[in-house]
């Protein structure tokens, strides 16, 4: 009988990303993460993804 578990993932994500934040950026993750029935893994990921984009428009990257 073979094991049980989550399926692997297409989408390999091998990199762990760990920042500091003050209690009120803390806070202010949470409440908007909360706000927008997100984690606040989502909420990172699509303000970089947001961040990214603008950027690249301006021909700063």
């Amino acid at each position: 009988m073979s094991k049980m578990g989550r399926p692997k993932s297409d989408v390999v994500k091998d990199h762990i990303v760990t920042i500091r934040m003050s209690d009120e950026e803390y806070l202010m993750l949470k409440e908007y993460s909360k706000k927008h029935q997100q984690t606040l893994t989502a909420t990172i990921k699509s303000a970089v993804d947001l961040l990214y984009h603008e950027r690249s428009t301006d021909k700063e990257i």
